[in-house]
């Protein structure tokens, strides 16, 4: 391809801060994994269980729905994992208290053990991980909440 046929907008690839995100998360996620493997439990997994003891403190119910709004995670993909983690035997779904359409989802106690042992060690790797930004963590964790909220 000619130099004149500018594709890119930037002169370094270094340059593009998508890029740089997909390089950060990729790296990042190779840790979170290499983390998570003694727990068999996969990244998805994990953030999932979280979540449902995060959302558990906080509200009688936790639906499906609940959790995918809460992580992120699509609709389709928290169903899949949920119905996975049943499987493992680390969450049941009850009836719901007050929607007979839908199913509350709860942590076993073998969840909720698994789940606390987990948040540990990922919590111990993040602070490692993003320990490097020292005092500029703040910016960052502020500047991520932007990017969700404008998405």
């Amino acid at each position: 391809m000619a130099k004149s046929d500018k594709v890119f907008s930037v002169n370094k690839a270094e340059d593009s801060v998508g890029f740089l995100l997909w390089q950060a998360t990729t790296v990042w996620e190779r840790g979170v994994k290499k983390t998570l493997e003694p727990f068999d439990l996969t990244h998805s997994q994990f953030v999932l269980l979280a979540s449902l003891l995060w959302l558990s403190s906080q509200q009688e119910n936790v639906t499906q729905i609940d959790l995918s709004v809460h992580s992120k995670i699509d609709p389709m993909t928290t169903s899949s994992v949920v119905r996975t983690l049943e499987k493992k035997k680390f969450v049941q779904r009850k009836e719901h208290s007050s929607d007979t359409r839908a199913k509350a989802i709860t942590l076993t106690s073998n969840g909720l053990a698994l789940a606390r042992r987990a948040i540990k060690v990922i919590e111990k790797f993040d602070k490692e991980f993003f320990g490097a930004l020292n005092l500029k963590l703040n910016d960052f964790k502020n500047a991520l909440q932007t990017l969700i909220k404008e998405a």
